[in-house]
């Protein structure tokens, strides 16, 4: 019998495939969740392209150090960095810092004021929440009625923010740092999104809106959107950084999970609690069972599993206990023709990988069944 008290040596997201839609930091990210266990893909769903020869951002930066404004927003670390190294390429970084010490300076997030440290300036406020809508109503509470407010965009417009301060009467001026751009390689996203759809995914993580719309975005023009949008909504689970990164999912009425804290470390961390939660766990001749991504936890041992015996555990899993016919299963098998025959390999080869042949009963003529526990049949009765 398996032991509760016995402690696995894996992590606690082996056994699960996670998707990685991150341009920035994807390899940290990446590293966390292979660190506990979960088998990564990777497909940056956008680039970033700087635009420190941009004219727009040297103009820009020109008529703000020649004219003072009244506040001004950072809303991203990276962005905020790539504008005071622009000005240095083109020899005003010295004046622009000096404009910026004199006005007020206000921060996104603790990121962003590690930046506005670094090159020897100080903020005035930071929100707690990291939200630009808290930035947003300080600015409106204090007033900005004839004030000139500079905005730092990151990557997109911020039409909500940039419309309210200007309604209250506001002079907006938009600092493009960067720009986001499709990803050069589609064929990787491309991946991502097949693995998506077939389910070969248990979570997606998204930490940027630009990212999260890139790739609603491809599968839209792939024909995929539909089916995406359907794996998301019930059987892959899409993982944001923060509420502002959710955006894009929500406004096509996907719920999705956010970390309390918006860092990589919690939304890992989140996954680590919210996956093995969604695994079907059975107590299965004398075994616990525990069903995951890619493989099956038996009594705490972790069982790399075939994708065709997968498919088979999973539609034994759905009717535990009860008896699951050959050309049921033949239609649970990956790309499967008329042969049943595919069934009985595909059966003998998911009993191998268990470990415990005794897991899965063959009822003769009629297919195969879990040998679910006495004392869970009737909990699994009606399932």
């Amino acid at each position: 019998m398996y032991d509760e008290q016995q402690r696995p040596e894996h992590g606690p997201l082996a056994g699960f495939t996670v998707g990685v839609t991150a341009a920035r930091r994807a390899e940290e990210l990446g590293a966390l969740l292979q660190r506990r266990g979960a088998a990564v893909l990777y497909a940056p769903a956008l680039r970033i392209v700087p635009l420190a020869d941009d004219g727009e951002l040297l103009a820009t930066t020109k008529e703000l150090i020649d004219q003072a404004p009244d506040v001004v927003v950072a809303t991203t670390a990276i962005g905020f960095r790539g504008w005071i190294e622009a000005a240095d390429g083109w020899g005003l970084g010295e004046n622009l810092v000096t404009r910026l010490r004199g006005v007020r300076l206000l921060a996104r997030g603790p990121k962003v004021k590690g930046a506005i440290r670094a090159a020897g300036l100080t903020e005035e406020w930071s929100p707690t929440s990291e939200s630009m809508a808290e930035v947003l109503d300080r600015l409106l509470e204090e007033g900005v009625d004839g004030r000139r407010v500079v905005v730092q965009l990151h990557g997109e417009p911020l039409p909500g923010f940039v419309e309210a301060l200007r309604a209250a009467g506001a002079e907006v001026v938009g600092v493009p740092v960067y720009r986001w751009m499709p990803p050069q390689d589609l064929a990787s996203l491309d991946r991502l999104l097949d693995a998506t759809v077939t389910r070969g995914l248990d979570a997606l993580t998204f930490t940027s809106a630009p990212a999260a719309a890139s790739v609603l975005s491809r599968a839209e023009e792939r024909g995929l959107l539909p089916a995406l949008l359907a794996a998301i909504d019930h059987d892959v689970l899409p993982a944001c950084v923060g509420p502002v990164t959710a955006l894009p999912l929500q406004a096509r009425g996907v719920d999705t999970v956010q970390p309390e804290r918006f860092r990589l470390g919690p939304l890992v961390q989140l996954l680590c609690r919210e996956l093995p939660a969604r695994a079907r766990t059975l107590p299965v001749a004398g075994h616990r069972v525990e069903i995951r991504g890619h493989a099956v936890m038996v009594d705490g041992t972790l069982r790399p599993v075939p994708p065709a015996g997968m498919s088979l555990l999973r539609a034994l899993s759905r009717r535990p206990g009860w008896v699951v016919g050959r050309a049921e299963l033949l239609r649970a098998l990956p790309g499967a023709g008329r042969d049943e025959h595919a069934v009985e390999t595909a059966m003998a080869r998911l009993r191998t990988a268990l470990g415990s042949p005794k897991l899965i009963q063959t009822v003769v003529k009629r297919g195969y069944r879990l040998a679910l526990d006495p004392a869970a049949d009737s909990k699994y009765a009606d399932a």
